[in-house]
């Protein structure tokens, strides 16, 4: 028999989410507030804050919530955005991201979520949450919207010096995580390049084109240039670090001067303010497909528990849908699937 915890939940049907409420430039208040607003929307959910006790609690009175859905963890340091990253991991020993991490590792929780610093989160997930064996370099992987749903990114900023082999193994988890948790079927793939033909781009896009090309196990398309990559030309973008980040800024950056050149052009007269106003609900709900924050944060793939990596600026809003996606990724077993592919992978190597 399964002991039951929550409500009349099975222990086993909680996903369990250790929160670094003191990361972030919005930190603790945004935190806590998806973090209510998250246990209100979901029953099947745990949340384990992290981060300075009074603070937390004080924060979490202004709010109504299931009591028994949040518990705090006391961390009494915080690994600020400047510091060198393995350095803090190291001597920070109790603070929010370690103790967060912390109960990942010990089985505690299922995943770890935080809008803190990038490479604290990337250095800590490899050293303290630990890669799946066999995985060669945990990418980050976010998604993007397009015109034809979303699209996972894959790498868009843990490895900036990539190998041929790592983006394959990129290209193998994210299509594991497009078909188990986006629900796409047998999900396209493409490597970003600067044009269409095989031959074309960089040394390591011309070696790892005839490995994805060679793996059945993978939807491989060809070649996406950056210009088709919101039209939705492939459900899985991969690419190194570096190219993988400049494509998320650039989206982030045209699509909020997109917003705010519209917004602008509605207010220059009467005329434009009335049409506005009957456009408003029709073009409230198509802004709304291209919010990344809809979205959630950007997993870590290839770990042995989930890390999930928020915006620095989060608001709730992104904080609570990244708390939420997290319950899907543990029902689709995802880090049980990576790991089978990965291991079968390394099976067939020996063979061959």
């Amino acid at each position: 028999m399964n002991a039951v915890a929550l409500g009349g939940i099975e222990m086993s049907d909680i996903t369990r989410v250790a929160l670094d409420a003191m990361g972030g430039d919005n930190a603790p208040g945004e935190m806590i507030k998806g973090a209510v607003e998250a246990v209100k929307q979901r029953g099947d959910i745990k949340i384990l804050l992290t981060g300075q006790e009074e603070l937390l609690k004080k924060t979490l009175s202004e709010y109504t919530y299931p009591s028994d859905q949040i518990e705090i963890i006391n961390a009494s340091e915080v690994i600020e955005t400047a510091e060198p990253p393995v350095v803090a991991i190291r001597r920070k020993k109790d603070s929010s991201i370690v103790v967060a991490m912390n109960l990942v590792k010990k089985g505690e929780a299922d995943a770890f979520v935080s809008a803190g610093s990038s490479g604290a989160i990337l250095v800590g997930g490899q050293v303290i949450v630990g890669r799946i064996k066999g995985v060669e370099r945990p990418p980050l992987a976010p998604l993007i919207p397009t015109a034809r749903g979303v699209s996972l990114l894959v790498d868009c900023g843990a490895n900036v010096d990539a190998r041929p082999s790592h983006l394959v193994q990129f290209a193998k988890m994210g299509s594991i995580y497009m078909e188990n948790v986006i629900g796409k079927k047998n999900p396209t793939v493409g490597i970003v390049n600067i044009g269409a033909e095989e031959e074309k781009g960089n040394a390591l896009v011309k070696e790892t084109f005839p490995l994805l090309k060679e793996c059945s196990d993978i939807n491989f398309v060809g070649s996406v240039e950056a210009r088709d990559i919101p039209a939705g030309a492939v459900d899985v973008v991969v690419c190194e670090a570096f190219v993988g980040n400049v494509i998320l800024k650039l989206y982030e950056g045209v699509g909020g001067t997109l917003i705010s050149k519209i917004k602008a052009g509605m207010m220059t007269s009467l005329r434009t303010k009335i049409g506005a106003l009957l456009v408003k609900p029709a073009l409230k709900s198509t802004l709304k497909d291209f919010d990344a924050s809809e979205y959630g944060g950007a997993p870590l793939l290839g770990l042995n528990g989930l890390v999930v990596k928020t915006h620095g600026s989060s608001t709730s809003k992104e904080v609570c849908n990244s708390i939420i996606q997290c319950v899907t990724f543990k029902e689709q077993r995802i880090n049980e699937k990576i790991r089978d592919v990965v291991s079968k992978t390394q099976e067939e190597k020996k063979e061959d």
